[in-house]
């Protein structure tokens, strides 16, 4: 997996840019805002996130490693692939979209094209636990993010076959045993298929 980019950018387009690494140039897809931030001939630095399909492989980048852990985990609710990730992404930003999720709010992300009230109340329904409770009277700054490895682990186990369930249930065990710093996720992820395995 391509976690991260950093070299010098060699194009912006409407999408995507193009960020030059040990000389090979990454076509990166990212959100407006992200784009914003990018001159060409500018050294850059994205956290990225690979996704892989039967005939493509997209990497989408991000500003941040806590908008990239959103886009990740959008798209862990039922009916929400990476576009659509990052068009929420597009439209708002990651503290209105934590917000939104956190506060039940269906209005804000109905503003999403390709998103409808039902799609909305699903996303709240699912997401809502997991992006955290907002402080009392806050408006996104105070919001309690997932920590990036949860989602990395959470990913890595419904990528290896247990359900989303299974994977929240797992990633809840192992993150009561994490004190401090964690440890590297390829170490959290093992921890946690031992636990599942023992469950089975």
């Amino acid at each position: 997996m391509i976690a991260s980019v950093r070299g010098r950018v060699a194009a912006v387009g409407a999408d995507h840019a193009v960020v030059e690494v040990g000389g090979i140039g990454f076509a990166v897809q990212c959100a407006p805002a992200t784009l914003a931030g990018l001159r060409p001939g500018d050294e850059a630095a994205l956290a990225t996130s690979l996704v892989v399909r039967e005939d493509s492989l997209t990497l989408f980048g991000f500003a941040d490693e806590p908008a990239k852990a959103l886009f990740e985990l959008l798209q862990t609710a039922s009916g929400v692939g990476p576009r659509l990730a990052q068009a929420v992404l597009a439209v708002h930003s990651p503290e209105a979209v934590r917000a939104a999720l956190a506060n039940g709010d269906v209005g804000t992300l109905t503003r999403v094209p390709g998103i409808g009230k039902k799609g909305a109340e699903r996303l709240i329904l699912e997401l809502r636990d997991k992006v955290g409770r907002l402080a009392a009277g806050g408006d996104g700054a105070g919001a309690a993010v997932p920590a990036v490895w949860q989602d990395q682990v959470r990913q890595g186990l419904v990528g290896l076959g247990w359900s989303a369930a299974q994977a929240d249930a797992a990633v809840s065990a192992v993150a009561e045993t994490v004190d401090g710093t964690p440890p590297p996720v390829p170490v959290l992820l093992r921890h946690a298929i031992r636990l599942l395995g023992k469950a089975r």
